[in-house]
């Protein structure tokens, strides 16, 4: 629709102001959207409002039947729903895997709700009060999500604030919003839903705008962005959960099975080409393993191909937001220019209009450079040997960011051990990139990585009530308590 080759504005759109889209796959701009006006999103966020008070008496059962109600009707537009991510991000099997992750997710919370949210009475330090526990949802929940996995982080907080009562206003990225259309289908085939959940689409205007609107504000992107985010909901008073960026490590000692690890890592550094928080983004290798290292990944990276000329191809996707090619560019000439050398990959490759970067891997690398402090948010492996296991935890830990880790090592309880010293939210252990897909095991962000509590596990629901006590005094009708008679006087 817009001549190839236009790129959209990045700068900070007016609300209700018409936005490009790129492909990533073409570079071709072919759909726009356009964002909301001030007027009519401050009046949606007024009717969420009025509605969730019904949303909250359905009860967590009936919040359940419609949790299900709505994953029947996203089931049932699961081709259109793929379709429009693989359009949005150019990828195919990761935009499957997406889809079967968030259905998945709307049964776990439906099936978890009950247990999490049920309170029982309990006996207090004073023999004649008890205490009925309580919560209270917060009313309207705000989400803004990036663009690397545009429906699974647009309802990673959403469910689970439903489910506990708000009601919910997401604002995904603005790189990324062909899906949205198909969600508000689906939400739209849920009655009871459908007045308390909406997605609407919009570039930074627009989340600022959801700031000022909501109880909560739930943000997930850049550590400069989540800045901003913070400072603007403690203006305020206004809970912000931020989850921001990753530079995460990994350790492999001098016990490691190589054989294991080295595919582990390739996996965790590539997946989604490397567009993800929890990619790893940093080997530390005891100096005796190194060379050997080197050379496994080297052919394994070397052999993952390129999803070009279609998405069948190879595991590797174009790079999606076009913004993001210059920050790989820079940070890899920072670090060839310091000495760095690429083994293998490191150009940014043109196709179709789209770009791409194969696995990169990079030796002789040091914390001088950009590639080993900025998240890179690409498919890039540096390797960096150490001298001693002291001089591997201090060079993992020496990071603004806190998000994940691994460690491999020749026992789990070595690994463990290692791990107990690393700051950083979730470890894997023997394996890479695991919280990709493990919900239960709550973890918080350290550092810049983020701020709030617990996205997975019982926690990430309950974060989003505020917590109540009635303290219940029994006997009625006694002689008072708090005013006890005076001592007499002989």
């Amino acid at each position: 629709m817009t001549a190839v080759g236009t790129t959209p504005s990045t700068r900070n759109l007016d609300v209700g102001e018409q936005i490009a889209v790129r492909d990533p796959r073409t570079g071709v701009i072919d759909a726009q959207i356009v964002p909301p006006t001030a007027g009519a999103l401050a009046a949606q966020a007024t009717a969420m409002r009025a509605a969730q008070g019904a949303w909250v008496d359905a009860g967590v059962d009936g919040r359940a039947a419609c949790m299900r109600a709505w994953r029947d009707a996203m089931a049932s537009r699961r081709v259109a729903l793929t379709n429009a991510l693989e359009r949005d991000t150019g990828r195919r099997a990761i935009s499957t895997m997406e889809v079967d992750l968030v259905l998945g997710a709307m049964d776990r919370w439906a099936t978890m709700a009950p247990a999490i949210l049920q309170h029982h009475e309990m006996a207090s330090a004073i023999p004649f009060v008890r205490i009925r526990p309580a919560a209270s949802p917060y009313p309207l929940v705000g989400v803004i999500s990036p663009w690397n996995f545009p429906l699974l982080l647009a309802t990673l907080d959403a469910i689970p604030a439903l489910m506990a009562g708000c009601a919910v206003i997401v604002k995904p990225s603005e790189v990324t919003p062909r899906f949205i259309a198909i969600v508000q289908a689906s939400i739209a085939d849920v009655p009871l839903l459908r007045d308390v959940f909406a997605l609407v689409p919009g570039a930074a205007a627009t989340g600022q705008a959801l700031i000022d609107l909501v109880d909560m504000i739930c943000f997930t992107g850049s550590v400069a962005t989540g800045r901003r985010v913070a400072e603007r909901a403690a203006a305020r008073f206004i809970p912000a959960a931020l989850e921001l960026g990753g530079k995460d490590p990994a350790l492999v000692l001098a016990s490691a099975d190589l054989a294991h690890a080295a595919p582990a890592l390739v996996w965790g550094s590539v997946i989604n080409t490397g567009q993800s928080c929890l990619s790893i983004e940093r080997v530390y290798v005891d100096r005796s393993r190194h060379d050997e290292l080197v050379q496994r990944l080297l052919a394994l990276a070397s052999a993952v191909s390129l999803s070009w000329p279609d998405e069948t191809r190879g595991p590797i996707g174009p790079i999606i937001a076009e913004r993001q090619v210059a920050v790989i560019e820079a940070q890899l000439a920072d670090a060839v220019a310091q000495g760095a050398v690429v083994r293998c990959g490191g150009v940014i490759e043109a196709h179709g209009g789209g770009c791409w970067l194969r696995p990169t891997v990079l030796t002789n690398v040091h914390h001088g450079m950009r590639v080993m402090t900025e998240e890179t948010f690409g498919p890039i492996i540096p390797i960096m040997p150490f001298a001693s296991l002291d001089e591997g935890i201090r060079l993992a830990n020496d990071s603004v960011f806190g998000l994940s880790a691994a460690v491999f090592a020749g026992t789990n309880d070595e690994a463990l051990a290692v791990a107990e010293q690393l700051d950083a939210g979730a470890i894997s252990i023997n394996d890479a990139a695991l919280t990709a897909v493990m919900h239960e095991g709550e973890k918080q962000a350290f550092k810049l990585s983020g701020l709030g509590g617990s996205r997975m596990g019982a926690a990430s629901m309950r974060r989003f009530l505020r917590q109540k006590s009635y303290l219940i005094r029994q006997g009625i009708g006694r002689d008072p308590w708090w005013f006890p008679e005076p001592a007499s006087t002989p």
